[in-house]
């Protein structure tokens, strides 16, 4: 059976080829735009702030994608720079991306006189949203795949479409589609997002943090599937933490992808998930128990940059219905205070 290679271009402009990556990339990053004005609404935040939000934090993601993968694979450019920049050849990496626009948001924020874990908390559903959709553009590139598996896996296990099935053989070998379960894990994650912003019990900062919780729980067990893995050479008990605690996925019946001893055995994405998932349920703890978390996450969001005439409707339609459930002094307490006055 031949190969099926979907044509990574999906149209020219004069010699300019468009890739079908950048605009799968670009139709995630509007879903998540989307979504983030949608519910700012409710908090009566203008659209136009989560725009500019977006114009300034794609860029700043691409650039922390492409940093943070030339540091970690500094070998094979400090003899070719300009290859540094050729950001269509791959070579990005998502938690690189988070970085760079998490650096960006919080100086965007505070130029906008927000509290950064307020507008995070909004942006939760819209992060996990552009990335399941931008991992089908993994798929139509034909990479970061798991390791060998056999067609009868794919089409009767997971009973996958022909689609996918076919895209999946890579040279006559065909492989897991992790594109699919990374997708498939943060759909579900969006969803549990949406349950928890409804919560009364849900605090400023929390829904951000458990965003990163549930990614990083996912992409655990999900990279040691890839071969493509970033990695370092670590001590052997890091290395056997970090196996042990993929031994779940054994069970199910999944095989690590191959990854070369002498590059390293200690996958940096595994490592860096579980100390994210550490440092945001601490974070969490803490904040609830040192009462920093007093700010619930449907409370009013105020900018210490607007004026009086930019107060958030929710913000003053909240004070109105206060004003209307609190009783106005009768005729009788002020009888009642002036008998009082002439006893004295």
């Amino acid at each position: 059976m031949a190969t099926l290679l979907l044509n990574p271009i999906a149209f020219s402009i004069g010699s300019l080829p468009v890739h079908w990556y950048g605009l799968i990339l670009g139709l995630g990053a509007l879903a998540g735009l989307l979504l983030a004005i949608r519910e700012g609404k409710r908090f009566g935040i203008e659209p136009e702030f989560f725009m500019d939000l977006l114009l300034l934090g794609v860029p700043s993601a691409i650039i922390g994608a492409r940093i943070y993968f030339v540091a970690f694979k500094w070998d094979d450019y400090k003899d070719h720079l300009v290859d540094v920049f050729k950001i269509w050849n791959g070579g990005i990496a998502i938690y690189g991306a988070l970085i760079g626009a998490i650096i960006c948001a919080i100086i965007y924020f505070h130029y906008k006189g927000y509290n950064f874990w307020r507008i995070a908390d909004i942006c939760a559903p819209g992060l996990l949203t552009g990335q399941m959709i931008g991992r089908w553009g993994n798929f139509v590139n034909q990479e970061a795949y798991g390791g060998p598996v056999s067609e009868i896996f794919l089409r009767d296990k997971l009973h996958l479409p022909n689609f996918i099935v076919d895209q999946m053989n890579v040279q006559g070998v065909y492989h897991h589609p992790t594109f699919l379960y990374e997708s498939l894990w943060s759909f579900v994650g969006i969803l549990i997002l949406f349950i928890l912003r409804r919560q009364r019990f849900l605090r400023s900062a929390e829904l951000f943090l458990s965003y990163f919780i549930w990614y990083s729980i996912g992409r655990f067990f999900i990279e040691a599937v890839r071969t493509d893995s970033l990695a370092f050479i670590g001590p052997n008990w890091l290395a056997s933490l970090i196996n042990g605690l993929w031994q779940p996925m054994v069970w199910l019946g999944f095989e690590q992808g191959e990854l070369d001893p002498m590059y390293g055995n200690v996958r940096i994405s595994q490592l860096l998930a579980i100390l994210i998932v550490i440092v945001a349920v601490t974070m969490i703890i803490v904040r609830r128990t040192t009462g920093r978390a007093e700010v619930r996450y449907l409370d009013p969001i105020y900018s210490t940059k607007a004026g009086a005439d930019h107060v958030p409707d929710t913000v003053v339609q909240e004070h109105t219905a206060e004003e209307e459930t609190t009783p106005a002094p009768s005729v009788s307490d002020h009888e009642t205070v002036d008998a009082e006055d002439k006893k004295e």
